[in-house]
């Protein structure tokens, strides 16, 4: 396993997720407000011990290996995970994922967790581009998309948990937009 880089933004701490983070994670993460915008394949209801069988045997042993996982952290409570950011080299046909407990949505946190995630996509890892979706109707998530500058490049059928949700939208950034971006202080 190789180490992730810790992040530090105006609010927030971002480091890689530990299996010690699995009773937060299951706390905020084990919500159907939360999952039911996820894709289909996250189970619901979600299986009792699975955020730490999910930690142990996909997302530990594969850090730092073509797929990252940071946990959110807020600056003034660094015990309690409430949130991720994951990234991953093989797109399906996205690279990034994320999740934010409810109880944190409409702050602004995850607009600002993802931006030093793609900036170290882009300056050490190598992407050329980045592929986000999110369900065509999760519009938390689509602001998260337009913030960082993605521009929306389709739609398309999708199962999500919520069965209401039937389409997604696929987003992408690429490394030079990224750069003028960054370059541009926007």
């Amino acid at each position: 396993m190789t180490s992730l880089p810790v992040f530090e933004t105006e609010r927030l701490i971002l480091r890689a997720v530990q299996q010690s983070d699995a009773a937060a994670y299951e706390k905020h993460f084990v919500d159907y407000s939360v999952i039911g915008e996820l894709a289909a394949k996250v189970p619901w209801p979600y299986p009792k011990d699975g955020v730490a069988q999910f930690l142990q045997t996909q997302i530990i042993p594969r850090q730092g290996n073509n797929r990252w996982v940071w946990g959110i952290f807020l600056k003034e409570n660094l015990a309690e995970l409430i949130g991720c950011v994951d990234l991953w080299r093989d797109g399906r046909p996205e690279n990034r994922g994320f999740w934010l407990g409810k109880a944190f949505w409409g702050n602004g946190y995850m607009s600002e967790a993802v931006m030093p995630v793609m900036d170290y996509a882009f300056a050490h890892l190598g992407f050329e581009r980045l592929v986000f979706s999110n369900a065509v109707g999760n519009i938390r998530s689509r602001r998260v998309k337009e913030k960082s500058g993605a521009r929306l490049i389709g739609t398309r059928p999708a199962k999500f948990v919520n069965p209401a949700y039937t389409e997604a939208e696929t987003w992408e950034l690429t490394k030079s937009e990224w750069q003028a971006r960054v370059r541009g202080g926007k």
